[in-house]
């Protein structure tokens, strides 16, 4: 048994009063459930759709080492000693306990994580 043709993924509006219609006949005629504006099957034909689809390209700056990887607070490097640790905060776990705080230095790049 074939599918072919059985969806129509189109969408399509009345024209009396913005409604959806129901194109799920590949022939024949349709009723707006909104306004009961009856449209024949033939004025659907002709119609083309085209969409184009642009994306951004992705810039990803190169990493400096001093950069922070999010808001900066003061807080001691057990590396370095450096008083700067950036920081980001993740629900890692069940929505009941607390979340999990990363943490980064911002001078030499040392991780650590905190459950709070």
């Amino acid at each position: 048994m074939s599918m072919k043709g059985v969806f129509n993924p189109e969408v399509d509006f009345c024209p009396s009063c913005g409604g959806l219609l129901p194109n799920l006949k590949p022939q024949g005629d349709i009723s707006c459930v909104v306004c009961t504006l009856k449209i024949t099957g033939d004025e659907f034909k002709s119609t083309t759709t085209k969409y184009t689809v642009s994306f951004n390209k992705l810039k990803i700056p190169k990493k400096k080492q001093e950069e922070a990887e999010g808001p900066v607070l003061e807080r001691t490097c057990p590396k370095c000693s450096n008083n700067e640790m950036s920081f980001a905060t993740l629900q890692l776990r069940s929505a009941d306990e607390g979340q999990t705080v990363f943490f980064t230095c911002t001078k030499c790049g040392y991780k650590e994580t905190e459950n709070s």
